[in-house]
């Protein structure tokens, strides 16, 4: 019996210690494993997802980036062909304008001097033929009635002048007379000329200066009648040759009108029209060539719309085409006697083939 016990003890005790093979065993070591083994590879599974996304999310964004500037781009372009249209559409509205322009002033060609000088004699001629008549259209019986009536002149017709010197020199006719005028009665006198307070200083100047300077004559020299109140180139020059027969270019509005028109000059100053006019022509033709191109700026060449069909001159004019051209419709715009109007002078010159023009109409009222 102690033998056996014994026995079975050291086996026991020598015994190995049994494996655990039951299957609640293998579940538990496996869910371990399973445990230690699966965050790996769903971690790498996420990574690549993420990477995938991130790509995906990269890719759509250089997609969206690229793809939006070209609406932009084509909105631009849309306007800039919109722009290039209207512009288009608005150069071609303006060009019938254009073409019209071009065909009523047509661009004026170059000449050589000797060519200007040349058609500028022509003109000349012609005119001397189309106003054989011309003359100053100012009334006057001497020297001081042509200096005064030149006075009056300034920003008026001379009609109107000649209509209000009559009364003027019955009250006053010399110098000594008007410089002793009241000057609230020469204002009333010469108030239908307008500007009559200026006008009527310059009248008491120039009356006194001839009075107490000159003897009471008008002097016959340009540098003497300069200094006389009111009287600058102009107006001396219209006395010099009108009373004194002494040369002299007048250089009115019409005149510079013209000869600018007719391409004597480019100037815009008197003195400098004056001088470029008086190097074109002999002194011996600058009174009357004043006369005639004065007429001619008043019944034919207008300031605003010319009479170009009906001008005698157009052949030689190279501003033809800035007026009328229709020679019917030019015949209407003719002024005075080519227009079958009075003139302006109430007392013509005998070789005048118009009418002369009436006197002024009394005020309302008068008896």
């Amino acid at each position: 019996m102690s033998d056996r016990k014994l026995t079975v003890r050291k086996s026991g005790a020598s015994r190995p210690a049994a494996q655990d093979t039951s299957p609640v065993g293998k579940t538990s070591a496996g869910k371990k494993a399973a445990v230690n083994a699966t965050p790996e590879k769903p971690a790498a599974t996420k990574k690549a997802a993420a990477k995938k996304a991130v790509t995906k999310k990269t890719a759509a964004k250089k997609t969206a980036a690229a793809a939006e500037p070209a609406p932009a781009k084509k909105t631009v372009a849309k306007k800039t062909a919109a722009k290039k249209t209207a512009a288009k559409s608005a150069a071609a509205k303006k060009a019938p304008a254009k073409k019209t322009a071009a065909k009523k002033a047509p661009a004026r060609k170059r000449e050589s001097r000797a060519a200007m000088v040349r058609r500028a004699h022509q003109i000349n001629r012609e005119l001397a033929e189309l106003y054989p008549y011309a003359h100053p259209e100012l009334d006057f019986t001497n020297p001081f009635e042509l200096l005064v009536a030149t006075v009056l002149s300034a920003q008026t017709t001379d009609l109107r002048v000649n209509q209000t010197t009559p009364r003027l020199f019955a009250v006053c006719p010399t110098p000594e007379d008007m410089a002793a005028m009241d000057p609230e009665r020469l204002e009333e006198l010469i108030r239908p000329t307008g500007f009559f307070r200026a006008k009527t200083k310059s009248l008491l100047g120039l009356s006194a200066a001839l009075r107490d300077r000159f003897g009471g004559e008008v002097p016959g020299r340009l540098e003497d009648l300069v200094t006389l109140p009111g009287v600058g180139r102009k107006t001396a020059n219209v006395v010099l040759g009108n009373a004194f027969g002494v040369p002299g270019i007048t250089v009115d509005t019409h005149f510079g009108r013209l000869a600018r028109r007719f391409g004597w000059t480019t100037a815009e100053d008197a003195e400098k029209v004056e001088a470029d006019v008086a190097a074109i022509f002999p002194e011996s033709e600058w009174t009357m060539l004043s006369h005639r191109v004065v007429f001619h700026g008043r019944r034919v060449c207008h300031s605003r719309k010319p009479a170009c069909g009906a001008c005698a001159i157009a052949p030689l004019c190279p501003a033809y085409g800035e007026g009328e051209t229709d020679p019917e419709k030019a015949k209407k715009l003719l002024k005075y006697e080519l227009g079958g109007q009075p003139g302006q002078r109430l007392k013509p010159p005998a070789d005048y083939p118009g009418q002369p023009a009436p006197p002024m109409a009394p005020p309302v009222g008068a008896s």
